[in-house]
């Protein structure tokens, strides 16, 4: 695999062709009167001004640097939506699954199979949205997929019983894909080098929060209606997104740069690109590793918090508003520390207090410290995932410009998919004597481990150049 830094050619853009009368031909052929100064516009809505000496004009490397802060905050509440809809589509239902046993009289192992489902629906999703989305454009594929999601959502509203449930929960998650991938391409799109680290760190703060407050959102729901009503409130949130989408996000990928046509990439093209990449593949394990931690105890966390320490549904709501405090921080300084010191530095600070975190739920647990023994070291691994979600996504996008969409479909794909097959773990390991935080917190160790020995022996962040600006 290549350990040379990766570049992305920056696609130009045709220039204006002067006029004898002073104005100004664009490539579609339109005349523009200009006075004292040239303003050139990109594919993606970019406007620069070069004034009127344009060897001094200001050197816009990206199209979203010449973006207006105000248009640069509409996309980071646009995108950061449409990425949450996959987390909230996924956990949302979490403190119903004690009711969602009792209805259907099963197991708890079998109900989450049922969140397994949607998380690898999730990722094969993804994977074949972001490969499209890099050959035909960001914007159908995110309107199709969407729609999808809100069909399938009505469907597990009405699903009598647990098999049609889980087929519906399938096909959500593969509607929930398109908002995440496509979001982080339309970022990768716009902007690189620091400027690429703030903005998809906005990114990472919702995909890091919205797994830890949807069940907050959900227990709240519960109050007012039976679980049922929670699928229709994410068939609801779909169709805003939907309607969102049509109306006000932009295609940001032109024809040119486009993959499917003569003489660009194909997909296994693209694929080999991504893959043959040490510091990406190193990124991946990592990052999936990551997610898998946080979604063993996610999974566990309704059995192991209202069955094993009594909290009913608000307590464990409220329980998961005050770790999102964690993600919240860890996410907002991430971001100012990978812009310093590099995002490869910062992951080895924070999957180090990740396997740390880990081990003291264990200890505490041994030790029948109870409820506060697993809560306190449980924020600090929360906390940990918020610093590590930012920096995998920087590193993983930043060297893969020209596929964009391919590598984050790549990236969500293993994140969701590889923690839709770990979090059922702790179910199987606790199927005798019970969900406990040590059988939770031993599948959070063991992806911990694998995170670090993927850092210090694929990534190496001394062979990891810094960003650029």
């Amino acid at each position: 695999m290549s350990d040379a830094p990766r570049t992305d050619s920056i696609p130009t853009t045709p220039q204006p062709e002067p006029t004898e009368t002073g104005s100004i031909r664009t490539s579609t052929g339109s005349i523009r009167t200009v006075t004292g100064s040239i303003r050139t516009s990109t594919a993606t809505g970019a406007i620069r001004t070069l004034g009127s000496n344009p060897a001094t004009a200001p050197i816009m490397l990206h199209p979203g640097d010449a973006i207006s802060h105000g248009r640069r905050t509409l996309y980071i509440i646009l995108l950061g939506a449409l990425t949450a809809l996959g987390p909230f589509t996924i956990d949302l239902y979490l403190p119903a699954f004690p009711v969602l046993e009792q209805d259907f009289q099963t197991t708890s192992a079998a109900i989450q199979l049922t969140l397994t489902g949607t998380m690898i629906g999730f990722a094969v999703g993804q994977l074949v949205v972001g490969p499209l989305s890099d050959k035909v454009g960001r914007r159908v594929p995110l309107i199709t997929v969407t729609a999808l999601h809100v069909l399938a959502s009505l469907a597990a509203a009405f699903a009598p019983d647990l098999g049609l449930l889980s087929a519906a929960r399938v096909l959500m998650g593969i509607g929930a894909a398109a908002g995440g991938v496509v979001a982080m391409a339309i970022v990768r799109d716009l902007f690189g080098g620091r400027r690429l680290v703030v903005m998809l760190s906005r990114l990472a703060l919702v995909s890091g929060v919205a797994p830890v407050i949807a069940p907050l959102i959900g227990s709240w729901l519960l109050t007012l209606m039976p679980w049922r009503g929670i699928f229709g409130v994410l068939a609801a949130y779909g169709v805003i997104m939907l309607l969102s989408a049509i109306i006000f996000v932009p295609e940001t990928l032109p024809v040119a740069r486009r993959q499917g046509g003569r003489g660009g990439a194909t997909m296994l093209q693209r694929y080999k690109s991504v893959l043959t990449d040490r510091v990406f593949i190193g990124v991946l394990i990592i990052g999936g590793m990551s997610f898998s931690g946080l979604f063993s105890y996610l999974s566990a966390s309704p059995f192991l918090f209202q069955e094993t320490h009594g909290l009913d549904a608000q307590q464990y709501g409220l329980l998961f508003a005050v770790n999102s405090l964690g993600v919240v921080t860890g996410v907002q300084v991430a971001s100012r520390l990978a812009a310093r010191f590099g995002p490869q530095w910062v992951l080895a600070f924070s999957t180090a207090v990740l396997l740390t975190a880990g081990v003291a739920i264990i200890v505490t647990d041994q030790l029948g410290l109870g409820l506060w023994g697993t809560v306190i070291p449980l924020f600090v691994f929360m906390t940990a995932c918020g610093f590590t979600f930012p920096n995998v996504q920087v590193l993983a996008l930043d060297r893969h410009g020209k596929a964009a969409g391919t590598a984050a479909s790549i990236l969500g794909a293993t994140n969701f998919g590889v923690a839709g097959l770990i979090s059922p773990v702790v179910g199987w390991i606790s199927r005798d004597a019970g969900i406990t935080a040590t059988t939770m917190a031993s599948v959070m160790v063991g992806c911990a481990t694998i995170g670090i020995l993927s850092l210090w022996l694929i990534v190496r962040p001394r062979t990891v150049g810094m960003l650029t600006p």
